[in-house]
């Protein structure tokens, strides 16, 4: 017997503004490679990391105030754990990253995550920037 990779509850971090019942679906521009169409949707098990998610969604928001958001969020097929963190930035899993190339339903929104400091936003800002500014700096689709 396979067990799933984890049990949730999930969260999606976005700037985007999403009614329960909406679905988070692929074929979306990446907030970090904006050249780049995205073929999965990401989402974690942590209210903590989908906040930060959308903290750094709304610093890569170009020319408007976005407003940081955190969906409850469910996949409606099978999803795997997210390659861009998983095994190559830290063993395991201990994100608890995944990524699904099926959509997400939302089902609701949570507003109590830890924000990020002043301090750590403009580290957050500062690593973005090498990152944007850096070509092999790599998304595995």
């Amino acid at each position: 017997m396979v067990r799933p990779l984890d049990e949730g509850p999930f969260f999606h971090g976005t700037v985007a503004d999403l009614k329960v019942g909406d679905l988070l679906t692929t074929g979306h521009r990446s907030n970090y490679r904006p050249e780049i169409v995205m073929n999965h949707v990401y989402f974690t098990a942590l209210a903590d990391g989908a906040g930060l998610a959308s903290e750094i969604a709304a610093e890569l928001a170009e020319g408007r105030t976005a407003t940081p958001r955190v969906y409850v969020v469910e996949p409606t097929g099978g999803f795997e754990d997210d390659p861009n963190v998983t095994d190559k930035k830290f063993p395991g899993n201990p994100t608890r990253s995944y990524r699904s190339s099926g959509s997400l339903r939302i089902l609701g929104e949570i507003t109590e995550w830890t924000r990020l400091t002043p301090e750590q936003l403009q580290t957050w800002r500062d690593r973005l920037s090498a990152l944007l500014s850096n070509e092999k700096a790599e998304i595995i689709n």
